[in-house]
């Protein structure tokens, strides 16, 4: 049976979370949260996540909810999205494809008691099959807030599946499940085969869906609608960069007021609807240096 390889938070390195992900398609680095910090994240989740109504398909899971917007609505989880070896690693083993990274989506996904398995799949699919294989899109990570066992429907993974081919199927002995303790990180690729567990343990399966792609791809969760400007003007400004209000490459996500005319220009870099100056702001040429 095969497995996934486990990386201990004392010792984890981001050369070698990165390097087991790009071959093998996925490693966990155990107890990378302390356990007041899980208690205070589920705490604040908590509330959104029992509004939250079940999936309609089989595939986002009929006795399944998955709970976004996590960066509006949940200060603990900014840390998350934020966490110096999570974005290590996304920014590592992403930067052949990119200058920036981007956050791509954030959920809660809870698995409850009766969910069967979901399909197996490969989450780069989300763009239709039309990025190349030699590209890698993103950077996925699961938080456990929750023990995570087989029984209870941790990730069900295929080590070794992003350099198979489209048309292989992964045999029973090929597929192992991601068990980890409370506080735990399971990293996986967009090409890595996968899918979540069933759940037969009478109780609910709590993880934190945060995935980074390149900055200049289309993400899967509407950041600029799940967390619009006039709350995205006091987060970090790294944590804003993450959300898209910053140019991946030159003259690529600008904007223009629809209403006025700003006397700094009619081409805006989209830091400037948080009311700040992008780092890079006079090597854009986007605004006038006079003007600053």
């Amino acid at each position: 049976m095969t497995s996934v390889t486990r990386f201990s938070v004392d010792t984890a390195t981001v050369d070698e979370i990165v390097e087991t992900v790009a071959i093998d398609g996925a490693a966990i680095v155990e107890n990378l949260l302390d356990p007041g910090t899980v208690d205070a994240v589920n705490a604040e989740l908590s509330p959104w996540i029992e509004q939250t109504n079940n999936g309609r398909d089989d595939f986002t899971g009929r006795a399944t909810t998955r709970t976004g917007a996590l960066v509006a609505r949940s200060p603990e989880c900014r840390k998350l999205v934020s966490d110096d070896l999570a974005i290590s690693v996304a920014e590592q083993f992403l930067s052949a494809y990119t200058n920036k990274i981007q956050l791509h989506l954030t959920q809660v996904i809870r698995i409850r008691t009766g969910q069967g398995r979901q399909p197996l799949h490969r989450d780069r699919l989300a763009w239709g099959g039309y990025i190349p294989k030699s590209i890698e899109p993103q950077l996925n990570t699961i938080w456990a807030m929750t023990e995570f066992t087989n029984e209870n429907g941790a990730t069900r993974l295929v080590p070794g599946s992003p350099a198979w081919p489209d048309d292989r199927r992964a045999e029973p002995g090929e597929i192992c499940q991601a068990e980890m303790p409370a506080g735990s990180v399971l990293f996986y690729s967009g090409s890595v085969i996968h899918g979540g567990g069933e759940n037969q343990s009478g109780v609910d399966r709590v993880g934190i869906n945060i995935t980074y792609c390149l900055g200049w791809l289309r993400t899967e969760e509407n950041q600029f609608l799940s967390c619009p400007p006039e709350i995205a003007k006091d987060l970090d400004p790294h944590l804003q960069e993450l959300l898209g209000y910053t140019m991946p490459n030159y003259a690529l996500g600008y904007y223009t007021e629809p209403k006025g005319m700003p006397e700094v220009g009619d081409i805006l870099p989209p830091e400037y609807v948080l009311g700040r100056r992008p780092r890079t702001v006079l090597d854009t040429g986007l605004i006038d240096e006079a003007a600053t």
